[in-house]
């Protein structure tokens, strides 16, 4: 079952492959998960094909099956006292246009994001010297996630 979600004004394509108890097997912009679903009853005989796509809430149990590396979300002791620029959409990054130590401009162009098979310019939305950057070219990033720090 194919379908277009909107959540938060990002647009999503999603696939619904199967279900198998209260996992739903999914891709998600070419990406694929494994999402458990609260509040669904597991009927082994028969499963419904009528699943609203927006009642499904991922828990925090996703596994990546695709072959892209995937950012690592920074640990909240990790995270400094800089600004953090977050992803605005998930995807893939193609380019980091900065190095760790560069000095940015707000509204400088740091790196290049595919989201929905487009190129997207992500910007430094402060100035002052790029502190860590999070992600590599061709990791997979999730919405909200931080990509950089800015000190």
């Amino acid at each position: 079952m194919d379908y277009k979600i909107k959540i938060n004004g990002a647009e999503y394509e999603v696939s619904i492959h199967k279900f198998e108890g209260t996992t739903a097997h999914l891709t998600v912009n070419e990406v694929d998960f494994d999402v458990e679903i609260e509040g669904l009853v597991a009927n082994p005989t028969r499963m419904t094909e009528r699943v609203v796509a927006p009642s499904i809430k991922p828990v925090v149990k996703t596994t990546i099956q695709s072959e892209i590396p995937v950012a690592t979300k920074p640990k909240t002791s990790d995270s400094g006292s800089g600004y953090q620029l977050k992803s605005p959409l998930p995807g893939i990054i193609l380019e980091v246009l900065v190095k760790e130590g560069d000095t940015v401009k707000s509204g400088q162009q740091v790196l290049v994001l595919e989201a929905m098979k487009m190129e997207n310019s992500i910007h430094a939305e402060r100035g002052g010297v790029v502190e860590k950057i999070r992600c590599n070219k061709g990791d997979s990033v999730l919405e909200g996630d931080v990509i950089l720090t800015i000190k």
